[in-house]
């Protein structure tokens, strides 16, 4: 198992010394590393990742206010040089906290328990069902995969169309798309996405997903014809 990682640090050194640490452990893949939580807020829309290492006294935005801003948390480390914020630091739901400086030992031990939460998450979802969790509302909602209808652009949110409900959750569609499994949506519209299991019909212009119908941009089509083929 390899946990896709990055690297949140305003200096330079200390960002060196986790990214050494990183490289060197067999379960970990380096995806990014960021001097600022702006830089970090803005990457994380165009990853895939599990665990952010994250120093918290940063300018303009601290770690913390970083979390406060992500719809979908990845684990969180915190590395930092001062031990006051652990009690904080835990109401994120921190996977572990180190103080720096950090010996290799004391990584490994975090990386661990990361890696058990990981197993754990994974576990959980092929027991009970694959699920995403979205805020919307101010709460945290858990959204089985198989209840997703389509998913539809908002200006700066989306909109979630399940069996039961809708939820309007911020976030770009970019963003969205990379928190749903390969292979079961597809992106058919500048504003849609659509679960593939969902779809009724569909010709050169529209999908159909019960009464509703879907536009399908032109450029699409094969590809739609090419994702249906391979469910």
């Amino acid at each position: 198992m390899t946990l896709n990682c990055v690297v949140v640090d305003d200096s330079a050194i200390q960002r060196l010394s986790i990214v050494k640490l990183i490289e060197n452990h067999p379960s970990l893949n380096l995806i990014a590393e960021y001097n600022s939580a702006l830089e970090t807020k803005n990457g994380l829309n165009n990853h895939k990742v599990d665990l952010i290492f994250l120093d918290i006294e940063m300018p303009v935005l601290n770690g913390f206010e970083l979390l406060d801003v992500l719809n979908n948390k990845p684990q969180i480390i915190f590395v930092t040089g001062k031990t006051e914020y652990a009690f904080k630091a835990f109401n994120y739901d921190a996977t572990d906290y180190l103080h720096k400086p950090i010996t290799k030992e004391r990584f490994n031990t975090a990386v661990d328990k990361a890696i058990e939460q990981h197993k754990l998450k994974m576990d959980f979802n092929e027991t009970e069902g694959e699920h995403i969790f979205v805020k919307s509302n101010l709460k945290k909602r858990k959204v089985y995969i198989k209840d997703i209808k389509w998913i539809e652009a908002l200006g700066d949110y989306v909109k979630l169309v399940t069996e039961e409900t809708s939820l309007v959750v911020l976030s770009t569609m970019k963003a969205f798309e990379k928190e749903l499994p390969e292979g079961k949506f597809l992106r058919i519209h500048k504003s849609y996405i659509v679960n593939l299991d969902k779809i009724d019909r569909f010709n050169s212009k529209n999908v159909e997903v019960g009464a509703y119908e879907i536009p399908l941009s032109r450029n699409k089509k094969t590809q739609l014809v090419d994702a249906l083929n391979n469910i």
